[in-house]
Formats: C-alpha cells, sequence, structure tokens
C-alpha cells in the first residue's frame, strides 16, 4: 500500500530534477549565446579604429568581415547534422573552447590577413552555435512550452550586443581593439568551465518523441530521408524569411555603429549607446511573438497563424520602417525609423527555430535546423561586403541605400512567410 506513494513521490522528485536542469541548461545556452554576439559584434565596435589601424577601405573592411561566414554556412550544416547523432554538450564544449582559441592570434598582433585568418576560424566554430544550442534547448520541452525557451536563447543574441556593445566599447576606446579580443577570449574560457560542470544532454529524445506522437509515427519519423524536409514548404518559407531577417542583423552587427558616427554624426559615445536600440526593440518584439503566439495556441489556433503570420507581419513592419527612413526629416527621426525598423526586422530567429523543430521529425531537427542557418547565415557573408562597396562608392548615402535594400529584402521575406508556412499541414505530409 506504501508503494504506489513512493513512486508517485519519486516520480514527481525526477520531474522537479528535470525541470531544473531544463531550465539551468537554458540559462547557460542563453549566456553562450551572448558570448557569440559579442564575438561578432567587436569588429564593427572598432570599425574606425581597425580601419584606421590596418588602413582599410569600406569594402575591405566589408570583406573582412565577411570572412566570418567564409565557412560558417558549411559547418552550421555538418555540425547541425552531427548534432542528431553526437552528445550536444560535447558540440557546444567544443565551440567554446575554439571560439577563445580563435580570438588569440588577431588579440596577439598582425594586420589585415591575420585578422581575417582568425575571423574565418571563428566564423566556422561559431557557425553551429544557433541551431545546436536551439536543438539542445527545445529537446527538453514538449512543442507547446518551446516557445519561451526558443525565445530566451534568441534573447541571448540581443543581450551579447546590449552588455558588450558599451563594455566593448569602453575598452577599445581606452584599452585597444585588440584588448577587447582578449576580454572575449577570456570570457569563452570561463563560459566552457561552467558549461563543462553543469551543462547536460537531455534525456527526451525518442522516447519522449514516441510519447508525443505515438511509437508507430515515431518508428516512420525516424526514416524521414532529410531531403523531404528541405522540400517542404514551411522549411522553404521559414529559410527564405529568416535570410531577409539575418541579412539586418549582418547590418546591425557590422554597419550600424559606423553608420550612427559617420552618417548621422554621433559621438562615439553615443553611437556605442544607440546601437543597442534596435536590439533592445528587437528584444521586445522577441517577448511580444511568445506571448501572442502562446495566446493564439492556447485559443486553439494553428500554428500557421501563430507562429507564421505572426513572424510574417513582424517583418512587414520592419520593411515599413526601413523603408521610410528617407522620409524622415531629421536625424532623430531617422534614428527612430532605423532602430524600429531593423529591431522588427532581426527578430525572426525564434519563429523560424520553433517553425522548423516542430515539422522536424524525432532524430531530424539537428540537420533542419543546421541546414537552415546554413542558408541563412550566407546572408551574413554577403551584407558586409555589398555595404562596404556602396559606401565606397557612395559616401555617407551608401549607408542609407543599405537601409532601403534592407527594407526590401526583409518584405519579400514576409510574402514568403505569408504564402508558404503551414507547419501542422507539412508536419502530417511528412509523418505519412
Amino acid at each position: 500500500m506504501t508503494a504506489a506513494p513512493a513512486l508517485l513521490a519519486g516520480r514527481a522528485d525526477g520531474d522537479v530534477r528535470q525541470r531544473r536542469q531544463a531550465w539551468t541548461v537554458t540559462a547557460l545556452l542563453v549566456v553562450f549565446m551572448m558570448v557569440n554576439f559579442a564575438d561578432k559584434s567587436v569588429l564593427g565596435l572598432a570599425a574606425d579604429e581597425i580601419r584606421a589601424d590596418l588602413h582599410l577601405n569600406a569594402t575591405r573592411f566589408g570583406l573582412a568581415n565577411s570572412a566570418f561566414f567564409l565557412f560558417f554556412s558549411v559547418a552550421a550544416i555538418v555540425v547541425g547534422m552531427a548534432a542528431d547523432r553526437v552528445s550536444p554538450k560535447l558540440l557546444i564544449l567544443v565551440m567554446a573552447v575554439l571560439w577563445s582559441v580563435a580570438q588569440v592570434p588577431a588579440a596577439i598582433g598582425g594586420g589585415l590577413a591575420v585578422l581575417v585568418g582568425s575571423r574565418v576560424f571563428l566564423g566556422a566554430a561559431e557557425g553551429p552555435a544557433f541551431p545546436v544550442a536551439q536543438q539542445a534547448t527545445l529537446s527538453w520541452f514538449p512543442n507547446h512550452r518551446r516557445n519561451l525557451p526558443s525565445a530566451l536563447i534568441t534573447i541571448g543574441i540581443t543581450l551579447g550586443v546590449i552588455v558588450s556593445a558599451p563594455t566593448l566599447s569602453w575598452v577599445i576606446q581606452h584599452h585597444g581593439w585588440r584588448t577587447a579580443l582578449w576580454v572575449l577570449a577570456v570570457v569563452g574560457v570561463v563560459w566552457a568551465l561552467a558549461w563543462a560542470v553543469c551543462g547536460t544532454d537531455s534525456p527526451r529524445a525518442r522516447e519522449a518523441a514516441a510519447a508525443d506522437e505515438g511509437a508507430v509515427a515515431g518508428r516512420a519519423a525516424a526514416k524521414v530521408p532529410y531531403r523531404r524536409i528541405f522540400a517542404s514548404r514551411t522549411w522553404i518559407g521559414s529559410t527564405v524569411a529568416y535570410f531577409t531577417s539575418y541579412w539586418t542583423v549582418a547590418l546591425m552587427l557590422v554597419w550600424l555603429p559606423s553608420y550612427f558616427r559617420n552618417a548621422l554624426d554621433y559621438s562615439a559615445d553615443t553611437a556605442a549607446t544607440l546601437v543597442v536600440v534596435p536590439w533592445a526593440v528587437g528584444a521586445a518584439v522577441l517577448f511580444g511573438q511568445v506571448w501572442l503566439t502562446g495566446r493564439l495556441m492556447r485559443r486553439g489556433a494553428g500554428t500557421k497563424a501563430a507562429r507564421g503570420r505572426v513572424g510574417a507581419w513582424t517583418l512587414v513592419v520592419g520593411a515599413a520602417c526601413c523603408l521610410a527612413v528617407p522620409l524622415a526629416g531629421s536625424v532623430l527621426a531617422q534614428t527612430l525609423l532605423i532602430s524600429v525598423g531593423l529591431g522588427f526586422s532581426g527578430a525572426y530567429a525564434t519563429v523560424a527555430a520553433t517553425t522548423v523543430s516542430e515539422i522536424a521529425p524525432p532524430g531530424r531537427d539537428g540537420g533542419a535546423l543546421g541546414l537552415m542557418n546554413a542558408v541563412v547565415t550566407v546572408a551574413g557573408l554577403l551584407a558586409p561586403a555589398a555595404v562596404g562597396a556602396l559606401v565606397d562608392a557612395q559616401g555617407d548615402a551608401g549607408y542609407q541605400h543599405a537601409v532601403l535594400v534592407s527594407g526590401g529584402l526583409v518584405a519579400l521575406g514576409a510574402v514568403a512567410a505569408f504564402t508558404l508556412i503551414d507547419p501542422e499541414r507539412d508536419r502530417a505530409q511528412l509523418l505519412n
């Protein structure tokens, strides 16, 4: 008679421990993404100093930033698919250690070749970060509870820039841009040690998938080839929309500080503060997406509306604000439109990740997220170089034209999201 209550108590304790582990992993991976985007943003924050130190024009500086994404996409595909078979904890630990190692050559010294080489290596190590972090986090939660943890991982991107922009800018102004690289190397090592001690893989895997979908569906899903996932309209629509969103993210990371300093004539300190605003707008939009998506799903709405349409409207607002920048009559109005436009445009990552995770059968989510991230981050390869060429060709006007190009691309992404995304339809087709 006492065995049943004891068994129930044991299960309850196990559930509490698992929930605690789930949120511990989520918190650590939020910081992981903060470090990731601090690494990405440091060259943009030091753009004028690096260009002066290494005697670079805008095009060459843009190409140096684009080099970061040279193997970024390839690494995202390879490691994303490996994450379906190899411990995500191990993959994430190796990535974090490599990030720190990658900062050292340029921190020690050298010219453009050393800087480019270190950024190529860093990009290859960071390419899989977002999809693997999303997979590692989402595997702890059932589909209906994934919006918040996925949003928190994406918020790590924003927090990384919000924290690093003023901090690294101060280091750059007072101690030089190479010292900022040393700071990032140390931070990466500290995080890796914390992850080695506290990080853990989810026990969910196939057992939870079978519980959610049924044993038969789970076995059938394991046989679904990747090509069917990549050919689904939802995967294509999410990837196209996210690509246009990531274009604006690359613009913010590399060129926004220079835009504020050179085209809008803000001081270096003011620009370091203002560069945070679009990211803060994006964070607010992200939490708004989570709240609205959750509310719609609780009321019985399908994920076509709750994820696809909500994300599409976010892109519409971002595109409209970016395209309205030339109409602004003052620097303040331009700053507000740029901040709102880029903030809304860059807040699509969570929608993309949760949508693709929803349609991907068990054992295929790592590869599905990895290839999406690989395609999307090609925007990071193209955008910095394209904007640099515009600035060299047109001077300060090139910055504004870069925002207009971004607005047009984001509008196309919104169209793709509206017309292609229907997760429930495509998941049913993949499981049949």
